[in-house]
């Protein structure tokens, strides 16, 4: 019986930590040229608010120079306070406020039930009202505006809150969404609350809500977000100047002070502080609602 010579499976060590020292070396290499482009990456993505931010604490005129001053020279207040006095900038922060907040509100209670009865209630003309309805994805906003516009004129909501809420009240990719995450909820779920006596709502509010949380959370920041920041509607419907909202305001204020840039910017401050806030509050839903969706079917 042939004996095997011990010295064939002894490992140069030395060439083996050499090797893995080169790996090692190698990786944190890559990873600081990753993170090094990610940070600059990130620095270019701030750097318009970094600015904007910057611009607002300016005195008058600082932020219209060349080259431009990136940091101001001597920070004064002046223009903020001119926004909520002169120009009376806290009416149109509860405008904007009152109709971001009605909207989202109603439309996520309006999407999240119509989702739910596409998803799982069984009705007749159901796939085919949902895929006629998933047509409008495809439509521009813009095509709707003037029918949109008569309508409002003829129930005589111009000019009001309710002409720029109403509108945005329920969504097709609201409705399109909630449907696609409702269709990962077991039935057997459903049939279990069905057979224990629990109605439909019953059923949507106790057992679908907690499992579409986290979309609703997202689709929360997105309609927030677009109902706040929306220009084109509420430039068309409202007429008085005290039911402006704020970004309607902000345009006026570009055409009535077009050299005023640090004014601008302050009022632009003030229109991304209650954006961002919302989204810091459900940031964690929002990523459970984005890694949620990449990993359903």
């Amino acid at each position: 019986m042939s004996r095997t010579n011990p010295r064939l499976f002894v490992v140069d060590e030395t060439k083996f930590g050499a090797s893995l020292d080169s790996a090692l070396t190698r990786r944190r290499i890559s990873q600081i040229i990753l993170y090094t482009l990610l940070i600059i990456g990130a620095l270019i993505a701030l750097m318009p608010m970094l600015w904007m931010l910057s611009a607002s604490f300016m005195p008058t005129g600082e932020a219209s120079t060349y080259p431009p001053h990136l940091i101001p020279t001597r920070i004064t207040f002046i223009h903020y306070r001119e926004l909520f006095t002169r120009l009376n900038l806290g009416r149109y922060l509860f405008n904007s406020a009152l109709i971001a907040v009605v909207v989202t509100g109603v439309s996520l209670v309006i999407n999240s039930l119509a989702g739910y009865a596409f998803a799982k209630l069984r009705f007749r003309g159901r796939d085919r009202t949902f895929r006629i309805l998933s047509l409008g994805l495809v439509l521009p906003v813009q095509v709707a505006m003037l029918p949109l516009f008569l309508l409002m004129k003829n129930l005589h909501l111009i000019n009001t809150y309710w002409g720029v809420i109403i509108p945005g009240m329920a969504s097709i990719f609201g409705i399109f969404l909630i449907r696609q995450y409702a269709l990962s909820i077991p039935d057997d779920m459903l049939d279990a609350a069905r057979i224990d006596g629990a109605s439909e709502l019953r059923i949507y509010w106790s057992v679908v809500v907690p499992g579409i949380l986290p979309i609703l959370a997202t689709l929360a920041i997105w309609t927030f977000l677009a109902t706040w920041n929306d220009f084109m509607w509420p430039l068309i419907v409202l007429s008085d100047e005290a039911h402006y909202t704020l970004p309607v305001a902000l345009a006026n204020l570009s055409g009535e002070h077009v050299m005023d840039t640090e004014l601008m910017m302050a009022g632009s401050v003030l229109t991304v502080i209650p954006v961002l806030s919302v989204f810091l509050f459900l940031q964690r839903y929002y990523i459970q609602g984005v890694m949620a969706g990449s990993v359903k079917g």
